[in-house]
Parts: structure tokens; C-alpha cells; sequence
């Protein structure tokens, strides 16, 4: 039996989106927060302890789209032209909210809440882009003769806007939760104060997100609640409960690095239900990974680049946030 090249790949992309989807997801959430703090030295604090890293995190969104066009350039013609828009918002976002990023420290002192705003706005928007295109996404595209054949709008629906806000809500999560093992004192109380209700509204999103999706889809219900997969998938949705039980309630506690790795693992657990739900389709509804698959030398030939360049990510990855490692506190940096 041969390597099976297209799963490989499938994994790749996957873990690359989810490293993104985890990493980006925080430093979002961070601006998603900056409307619910007010002070000046609060709202510097929160961008400190991301300014090391936030730019790095980035990394895996543009891995995620490279492999894809490697790998699998039918699925990449495809999801692109279909969601060309909210892409393209979500780049624009990504864009004004990196420059947001770097001129609010350079600014005079009465252009910094232009640029707070600005901050803000840009990972709104490309936050609810990201969640607009993963609704669509799950919802699938037409193809025909191996080309998008839908309207240039078939990705905005009541779904697609739902897990954008959705996506609003998981962000905040990451973010709040990071804040609270990144900062001490009465900015950290208050992280602890609202990423309650948000881990309640996240696991509100969850829990609408899994009945809307086999409702919609037969396809997704008969995978989830036939015999014997509900057997095997039932601990997804307890895990979820258990997760979110578990970070409300060490959150009442004297806390740091706990919330959020609860909250990394409760996100886990969605991305995990996300890639039951469509698996092996690359283009849902109906074409798989094996369909889209580059010819198996491509494949091969560009496995060998990506497995010799994504140790040295990991490597400067880990290593930068083992060097940033620690508190941030306000006026000081690490400590």
C-alpha cells in the first residue's frame, strides 16, 4: 500500500489553520476587547503582551493558503472565487489593524484613539470575515466541469452571518483568557469578570452551530447520528459541556494559565466537530480531498519542502513565546 499523499496534506492544511485559528486568534481577540476598557495604560498593557508575537502568528494563515494551492489547486480556484469578498474584507482588516498596531505607539498622544478605534475595527472585521467564510464554507459551493459555478453573494446567509458573530465571541474567549494569564491586578480581575459570560455565549454558539448544521444538511446529520459513529463522536459534544463548565469554574478561583488552555482546548473541540461534519470533503458538499489532489509527484515533491520548513517554524514559534514568557505589567514590559 502507498503513502496516502492527499490525507497527508489534509493534515497539514488542517493543523496549519488551526495553529492560525489558536494564535491569530488571541491577538484578535485582544482588539475585539479594547471597546470594553477605557484606560490608557489597560488598553497599552493588553497590546504588550502580544507585540512580540502578533506578527508571527500570521505565519500559518499564509502557510494554510500556500499548501492549499500546492496540494489542492481545484479546491483553492473554488474557494476562492466563491469567497473572493469576505476574503478579501478579511485581508483588509488583517491589513488596517497591523498598521493600527504599530502606529498607536508612534502617534501623538491626541491620535492615539483614532488609532485605538482603528485597532479595534480592523480585528472586528476581519474576525467576523474569517466566521462569514466558514459558514459558507460548511454550507458548500456549486461546482461545474471542475469551476465555481455560484453567485458572487452565495456565501452570505443567515448561517455564514451567525458564525461570523460566532467567531466574534470565540476570539474574545482567547483573548480574554490570555489576558488573564499575561497581566495581574484589576486589569486581570477584569478579564476574569467578562470572559464568563463569554465562555456562556461561545458555548451558546457551539451549541446552535452543531443543531443548525445536520438541520441543514442531511448529509452531516445522517454522519453525526447514525450507528455506530454517534458512538463514536458523543464525547465532542460532552467534552464541550465539560470544557466550558470547567473555565467558568476556574475562573471563580485564583487563576492564570488555566482559562486559557481550557479555552484553546474548548476551541480545539469545535475545529475537531467542524472537520467530523465535512470530512473528506475539501469542497463540501461533495468533493473530497482524493478529487482535488494535485498529481501524486507534485505532491510528493512539495511534501518534502513543507515537512523540512514547518519544524523551523514550530522551532522560532516556540521559541519566541519561551523568551516573552512571564507577566506583562503596565509601563514595565515583561517581567
Amino acid at each position: 500500500m502507498g503513502i496516502d499523499l492527499p490525507l497527508i496534506w489534509a493534515i497539514i492544511i488542517g493543523f496549519g489553520l488551526m495553529m492560525y485559528v489558536i494564535m491569530d486568534g488571541f491577538d484578535l481577540g485582544i482588539g475585539i476587547l479594547f471597546p470594553f476598557i477605557s484606560e490608557r495604560h489597560d488598553r497599552d498593557t493588553m497590546v504588550n503582551t502580544v507585540a512580540p508575537v502578533w506578527d508571527g502568528n500570521e505565519t500559518w494563515l499564509a502557510l494554510g493558503g500556500a499548501a492549499l494551492l500546492a496540494a489542492f489547486p481545484l479546491a483553492y480556484s473554488v474557494i476562492l472565487s466563491a469567497l473572493y469578498l469576505p476574503l478579501v474584507v478579511m485581508l483588509l482588516g488583517l491589513i488596517w489593524r497591523g498598521v493600527s498596531f504599530e502606529f498607536r505607539f508612534k502617534a501623538h498622544v491626541a491620535h492615539k484613539p483614532f488609532w485605538d478605534k482603528a485597532f479595534a475595527w480592523g480585528s472586528y472585521v476581519a474576525t467576523i470575515a474569517q466566521g462569514v467564510s466558514l459558514g459558507a464554507f460548511i454550507n458548500g459551493f456549486e461546482v461545474s466541469g471542475g469551476v465555481y459555478s455560484g453567485d458572487g453573494l452565495d456565501w452570505l446567509s443567515p448561517f455564514s452571518l451567525f458564525t461570523g458573530i460566532g467567531l466574534v465571541a470565540a476570539y474574545a474567549l482567547l483573548g480574554s483568557t490570555w489576558l488573564i494569564m499575561k497581566t495581574e491586578g484589576s486589569l486581570q480581575q477584569r478579564m476574569k469578570k467578562l470572559a464568563r459570560p463569554i465562555a456562556y455565549l461561545v458555548l451558546l454558539a457551539i451549541v446552535i452551530v452543531s443543531l443548525w448544521t445536520p438541520l441543514s444538511h442531511p448529509d452531516v446529520a445522517a454522519r453525526w447520528f447514525s450507528i455506530p459513529n454517534l458512538f463514536f463522536f458523543a464525547p465532542v459534544p460532552l467534552l464541550v459541556l465539560l470544557v466550558t463548565w470547567t473555565i467558568v469554574f476556574t475562573l471563580r478561583r485564583e487563576t492564570h494559565a488555566a482559562p486559557f488552555i481550557l479555552s484553546l482546548l474548548l476551541v480545539f473541540l469545535g475545529y475537531s466537530g467542524f472537520a467530523i461534519s465535512l470530512w473528506p470533503n475539501i469542497i463540501p458538499p461533495s468533493v473530497s480531498i482524493w478529487d482535488a489532489a494535485s498529481p501524486g509527484e507534485s505532491l510528493g515533491f512539495t511534501l518534502v519542502g513543507a515537512l523540512f520548513v514547518i519544524p523551523f517554524i514550530l522551532m522560532y514559534t516556540a521559541w519566541s513565546y519561551y523568551v516573552f514568557r512571564g507577566k506583562v505589567r503596565a509601563g514595565e514590559g515583561y517581567h
